[in-house]
């Protein structure tokens, strides 16, 4: 099979959309049932949601966990999660899968974990967004918003800081099965990374 790769100038927000309707297409030519966006405020979630609104495709967006920036708040706005919940999409949250306790045992006692070596690895080889693509993609399948199984393939998409600038074909798989999930496509990432 040969198909395309849509190669961004830059990361961010600005590739939004080009990377939405990219996803949408791939998971429509391959019959892909389920679409998980790293989605802070969920406007990036509603932006796949709206694009794929007359399909069946289900959108689950992932956001920060509860107080990620505030003690005990949710980042999520409302006005989002409303128009989300209207078009049948989930936003949802859990701990972060490259972080939550082992960060804080970092932060506290020093060194690294071998969780933060995987982070850092995705991020500095492919870029933030295709690390947060596929810690997304776990999250979703620890919280049972996505089938997981050895024929299941979904799409998931990160940013860089805001919005989505990579789009990938993933094999899912749970937190405790880490190393048997597998990158079937990059539909789209940038070509320079954030340093």
């Amino acid at each position: 099979m040969e198909k395309p790769i849509q190669y961004l100038d830059s990361v961010g927000e600005k590739n939004s959309e080009a990377v939405v309707e990219a996803a949408a297409k791939r998971a429509l030519e391959l019959g892909i049932s389920h679409i998980v966006v790293a989605s802070t405020s969920g406007k990036t979630a509603l932006m796949m949601a709206e694009a794929v609104q007359e399909s069946d495709i289900k959108v689950i967006g992932i956001s920060h966990q509860y107080g990620q920036k505030e003690k005990g708040e949710w980042e999520v706005e409302e006005e989002y999660k409303k128009k989300l919940e209207a078009l049948g999409a989930v936003i949802t949250t859990q701990s972060h899968m490259f972080s939550g306790i082992e960060r804080s045992i970092t932060k506290k006692f020093g060194g690294f974990s071998r969780i933060e070596v995987i982070s850092d690895t995705l991020r500095s080889l492919f870029g933030k967004g295709f690390k947060v693509a596929i810690e997304s993609a776990i999250m979703a399948a620890d919280s049972g918003h996505i089938p997981v199984s050895e024929n299941t393939e979904i799409i998931a998409l990160g940013g860089t800081r805001h919005g989505a600038d990579v789009a990938l074909v993933l094999r899912p798989a749970h937190s405790s099965d880490f190393f048997s999930l597998q990158v079937r496509e990059i539909i789209a990432m940038p070509r320079a990374k954030e340093d």
